[in-house]
C-alpha cells in the first residue's frame, strides 16, 4: 500500500508540473537577437569555380560552415525578377535559401523590383512588366512578392533596394509620382503582411543625406524596419553623422534599425585586372582605418558598436563577402570588391570574421 501512495504522489506531482509548464509564458519565437549578417548573393556562381577557403589557422573549410562558425547568423540575397541568366534568379535564390536555412541561418531577401541592379541612379522595371498599366503593375508587384512570401519564405525582406528615388520607373519615380511609388510599395508591404506572420519588412535607403525627408514621405507605410547603407567612399567620413542618423531616424519614426550594406577594403592591391571601386587612399577613412587587414577589422567593429549603441539598432549586414577572384587573376569581367571581401587573396579568412560573434 506504501508504494502505492508514493506512486500515486509521484503522478500527482509530475501532472503539477505539467499543468504549471503549459500555463508559464511560452518564449518568444520572432527574431530575437542580434542580426550579423552578410550578404553573399554570388556564391551559387562562384561556387561553380570550386573555389578552396581556409579558415585563419591556413586549414581548408567549407565556405557556410566558416561563416557560421564565426558568428554570422543571417544571410542576405538578392533576387532580381528575370535576369539575364539564371544567377540570382527565383530558382536559384529559393534553392540556396532553402540550403542556407538547412545550414541553420536566418534569410533576408531583397527584392531588386527589377532584371538587373537596383539602386539610386538605377530603378529599371523588369522587361515583362514594362508597358503594363499602373494598376496591373501593381497587381505584379503584389503577386510577385506573394509568391516570394510563400515559397521562400525569408525572415526579412526588403521591398526594394536603395529606393532613395523609389522604384520601378518611371512609374515609382518618387520625384515625379510621389503617390504612385508609395502604392508600389504599399502592395509590396500588404503582400508580406498577408502571407507570413513572421517575416519583417525593411524599407532600405542608400546613404545619410536626405534620409529624414525619405523616410517622412513613407510614414504612412506598415513596415518594421529601417535600412541604410553606408559606404565612406559614397556617403561620407563622419562615423559621428552615421551615428546621429541611426539615432534621429529611428527615434523620429518608431522603428528597429539595421546596417543593410557596408564594407571596407583590407589592401588597395588587387588579385584580378577588374578594376576595382574601392583603390584610392582618400577613399578611406585616415588615419583611423587604413586599408589593411587590422584596418578593416576595426571599422567593422565600430560599425557593429554604433548600431549596438543605438536603442533600436538590431544589426548590420556586411556587403560582398564572398566576392573574391573566382575567375582568375588575369580576369577583366570577374570582382571589382576583392580587396574587400572578408577573405584575403589566397582566400584564407581575414581577422575581421571575428567581429561577428557577439
Amino acid at each position: 500500500m506504501k508504494r502505492i501512495l508514493q506512486t500515486l504522489l509521484f503522478l500527482l506531482i509530475v501532472i503539477s508540473c505539467r499543468k504549471e509548464d503549459s500555463s508559464s509564458p511560452k518564449p518568444d519565437t520572432g527574431n530575437p537577437g542580434f542580426i550579423s549578417a552578410v550578404d553573399i548573393s554570388a556564391y551559387p556562381e562562384i561556387s561553380l569555380t570550386n573555389p578552396a577557403f581556409y579558415n585563419s589557422d591556413g586549414h581548408p573549410k567549407d565556405f557556410l560552415a566558416l561563416l557560421k562558425e564565426n558568428g554570422v547568423n543571417t544571410i542576405r540575397l538578392r533576387l532580381w525578377v528575370n535576369p539575364g541568366d539564371e544567377h540570382s534568379g527565383f530558382k536559384e535564390v529559393k534553392q540556396f535559401s532553402q540550403i542556407l536555412k538547412n545550414t541553420g541561418f536566418k534569410v533576408w531577401i531583397t527584392l531588386h523590383y527589377s532584371d538587373t541592379w537596383a539602386d539610386p541612379e538605377n530603378q529599371e522595371t523588369p522587361l515583362a512588366w514594362q508597358g503594363l498599366d499602373f494598376n496591373t503593375l501593381r497587381d505584379s508587384v503584389s503577386n510577385y512578392t506573394q509568391k516570394v512570401i510563400t515559397e521562400i519564405n525569408p525572415d526579412y525582406v526588403q521591398i526594394g533596394n536603395e529606393i532613395n528615388s523609389g522604384m520601378l520607373h518611371p512609374h515609382g519615380d518618387i520625384a515625379t509620382h510621389p503617390q504612385d511609388f508609395l502604392s508600389l510599395v504599399e502592395a509590396g508591404c500588404d503582400a508580406v503582411r498577408q502571407n507570413s506572420n513572421t517575416c519583417k519588412i525593411i524599407l532600405h535607403f542608400a546613404g545619410m543625406e536626405h534620409s529624414d525627408w525619405f523616410f517622412n514621405q513613407v510614414k504612412t507605410i506598415d513596415y518594421d524596419i529601417i535600412g541604410l547603407s553606408y559606404y565612406p567612399i559614397w556617403h561620407g567620413k563622419s562615423l559621428n553623422d552615421l551615428e546621429n542618423t541611426m539615432y534621429r531616424l529611428s527615434e523620429s519614426h518608431h522603428k528597429q534599425i539595421v546596417i543593410a550594406e557596408t564594407a571596407y577594403p583590407f589592401t588597395l592591391a588587387w588579385n584580378d585586372w577588374t578594376d576595382n571601386i574601392v583603390g584610392l587612399e582618400e577613399q578611406l577613412i585616415l588615419p583611423e582605418y587604413p586599408a589593411t587587414p587590422e584596418g578593416q577589422r576595426k571599422f567593422v567593429q565600430k560599425i557593429k558598436t554604433l548600431v549596438q549603441g543605438v536603442e533600436k539598432g538590431i544589426g548590420w549586414c556586411y556587403w560582398g563577402a564572398e566576392l573574391i577572384a573566382w575567375k582568375g587573376n588575369q580576369s577583366t569581367d570577374a570582382s571589382p570588391w576583392e580587396n574587400q571581401a572578408l577573405f584575403d587573396f589566397n582566400n584564407t579568412a581575414l581577422p575581421v570574421l571575428a567581429e561577428f560573434k557577439e
